[in-house]
């Protein structure tokens, strides 16, 4: 079951990456008798149609903390209330040290969320990445620093309060050991989470040939406890690696008072929500890397809806997924040239269930069974006269009950300068598959209100992306980006009201398909190291379609805004003390046959490093400040009237304290895929 939701993170913007070519990493000013040379350290590079980004100098004297908040700084990438969006690309996946392993995406966010952002060494966009990822599409690769023998023992302590309407507390610690041709790295939080949303809707439902008005006005409450752990042991090129998390105490509830009466719907967790992956890889001295890892996921839920004070319904929702992975990979030099190829396998087993006490209705009890195998083959290089690439095919054959489908997935990407201080373009070309979540597959139902009801989807085909960029940069800051794309059978989950009884549905649904084209202008500059800003522009234009939205068809089309300001002020060169103040306006989003109004908002915060060597830092943060980033939904076609207002989505204000000890150095890694666990609420 879905929550009561939309999908405000892809909207927040498409605005793509900006690049600049590599140079060497001379920074700050050198004296040479009476003469001052100053250099600035390329934050970005472009590589082999890869982009390299700096990301801790970008977010140095930022209220950052963690890995999840720094990646909300990369240039084209969005972080929406702590779900990452790049822009220029319709959907993006994010992994650890390039290595493939399975988690789900809500773990993953837990997981960098909880990680110090001293760990990283740089990030990787990839709008097109290389088969060897085995990972299609876009890809964020998030690259740790390694532990080293001279380090010893080395570790930061943390501890975090969020107040939005209710307060959240979390806190961790961080440690890192190596010694000889071993490392060890452990990485544990515990969050005690209470979160907050309110949503009015006003349904003027067609039936009969005369309207009736439906209102609601819901408020949804949620707590849990999150336990995150991440450790892996190294020796040499063999690595060991293990995940965990493990959700106690999930409560989730709304109340809500409308046209129908007043309802109240609760959640609970049976038993806690637990994933676990262990991960193995060894790297062989003549290049073959092989692993594998196995996940389990387990989550068991009630549902209790109750109108006034008699009972409506009582249900009870079950998965259980197990899921092996296994691959190989190889690459070949041949003179200037990198040969690689590999495979990948992958089996699912998603045992799953819905009961109904009450009302009396079938529920199902199944197992989904599922098998990924693919093989690749790709190359790279770099020519003296300026030109680098890398390029990929990939043979992917998929399985399960309700289809088998084989999938062909080129990739390309390239980069050409004349010189180190000028790339002139970096092109970029991918394509892949996306399928839905397993829980949606089955086909349940869930009941919000005796108006509204959420229903599976066993018919839904996945869809296929097809994306591509071209970027120019002019002096390596100033940058350009065209970008096209095209999704196939793209599906989202939308409300419709139905034609024959006074009912409205919430349903994930097929469409013929949705396109963006934009162009994006990427502005950051610099005066005298006390104020550092970035101004970002992107003009879109979205177009999706469907001929069979239920019994209805729509052609929704509209030009889009995105502009946003990041400022960053240092009361002094060398300063513990900075302050941050970011703003942002979008406009002309679309979803389905919707439109979102204009949106606009102010974030600010301060960031004090002090104690010996700046051991200690304190990081307040206030997002939304005037609570003005909430979403209204539009849909008004055929028919069809319906709107949905959100209230207090994204203000918030955070407080962390941090403490480093013995130096505190890197981490190395993790991995992630696209999640499609849980059955949602």
């Amino acid at each position: 079951m879905k929550r009561l939701s939309f999908v405000f993170i892809a909207l927040y913007a498409v605005k793509p990456m900006a690049a600049q070519t590599e140079m060497t990493d001379s920074v700050g000013p050198e004296r040479l008798a009476e003469v001052v040379v100053t250099a600035e350290k390329p934050v970005i590079k472009g590589e082999d149609g890869i982009l390299v980004v700096d990301l801790p100098s970008i977010v140095e004297d930022k209220p950052v903390t963690n890995i999840l908040e720094a990646l909300g700084y990369l240039p084209g990438v969005v972080n929406n209330n702590g779900a990452i969006g790049l822009n220029g690309a319709s959907s993006v996946t994010i992994i650890i040290n390039g290595e493939p392993t399975s988690m789900p995406l809500q773990n993953l966010y837990q997981l960098l969320y909880s990680t110090p952002v001293d760990r990283l060494k740089n990030v990787e966009i990839m709008y097109s990445a290389p088969a060897k990822y085995h990972v299609s599409g876009a890809v964020i690769n998030v690259v740790m620093k390694t532990p080293r023998p001279l380090d010893g023992l080395t570790g930061q302590a943390h501890l975090g309060y969020g107040q939005t309407r209710y307060a959240s507390y979390s806190g961790g610690l961080n440690a890192t050991y190596a010694v000889k041709d071993w490392s060890f790295d452990l990485n544990w939080s515990l969050a005690r989470n209470h979160t907050y949303s309110r949503q009015e809707t006003r349904s003027n439902h067609l039936l009969g040939g005369s309207r009736h008005m439906v209102e609601d006005d819901m408020r949804q409450v949620g707590k849990n406890l999150s336990n995150t752990i991440y450790a892996s042991a190294s020796y040499k090129k063999l690595k060991v690696t293990y995940n965990g998390q493990i959700k106690s105490n999930i409560r989730n509830s709304s109340i809500s008072a409308g046209t129908f009466g007043d309802f109240s719907n609760i959640y609970k967790g049976l038993a806690p929500t637990a994933f676990h992956n262990i991960a193995l890889r060894y790297v062989s001295p003549i290049g073959l890397a092989v692993g594998g890892d196995y996940t389990d996921y387990y989550e068991r839920r009630s549902q209790n809806l109750y109108k006034e004070n008699a009972l409506q319904v009582n249900s009870e929702n079950c998965q259980d997924i197990g899921r092996y992975h296994a691959y190989a990979d190889m690459e070949h030099a041949i003179g200037n040239w990198t040969v690689g190829y590999g495979v990948d396998y992958q089996h699912s087993d998603d045992k799953s269930r819905q009961t109904y006490m009450l009302p009396a209705q079938p529920g199902f009890d199944n197992v989904l069974r599922e098998d990924v195998a693919s093989a690749y083959i790709g190359t790279q290089t770099s020519f003296k006269w300026g030109l680098s690439f890398n390029a990929s095919v990939e043979v992917e054959y998929f399985h399960n009950k309700y289809r088998h489908n084989w999938n062909v997935v080129p990739q390309f990407g390239a980069t050409y300068y004349k010189t180190p201080a000028s790339i002139f373009f970096q092109l970029n070309f991918t394509s892949n598959r996306v399928y839905p979540s397993f829980w949606e597959l089955h086909g349940g139902t869930a009941y919000i209100n005796d108006y509204s009801t959420i229903l599976g989807n066993p018919a839904l085909q996945p869809y296929m992306n097809y994306t591509g960029q071209l970027s120019y940069i002019f002096r390596q800051k100033y940058a350009a980006t065209f970008y096209v794309l095209y999704v196939d059978d793209y599906f989202v989950q939308l409300p419709y009201q139905s034609t024959g009884d006074l009912y409205l549905v919430f349903q994930t649904q097929n469409m013929n398909y949705s396109g963006t084209i934009g162009l994006q202008l990427h502005v950051p500059f610099n005066v005298k190291d006390i104020w550092d800003a970035t101004a970002t522009v992107n003009v879109s234009h979205g177009h999706q379609k469907s001929d069979h939205f239920h019994d209805l068809r729509f052609d929704n089309k509209r030009w889009g805004l995105y502009a946003s300001l990041n400022n960053t002020i240092r009361f002094s060169s060398g300063s513990p003390l900075s302050l941050s103040v970011d703003g942002t306006y979008i406009s002309g989003q679309i979803q389905g046959p919707g439109r979102f109004n204009p949106l606009w908002k102010i974030d600010a915060g301060v960031k004090w490093q002090f104690g010996k060597k700046r051991c200690c830092e304190l990081d307040i943060k206030a997002g939304d400040i005037f609570n003005t980033c909430n979403p209204v939904l539009k849909i008004n076609f055929s028919g069809q009237d319906y709107r949905m207002k959100s209230h207090e989505m994204n203000r918030n204000l955070k407080l962390t304290f941090v403490y480093r000890f013995n130096g505190f150095r890197p981490k190395e890694d993790t991995s992630i895929d696209t999640s499609r666990y849980g059955t949602g609420n």
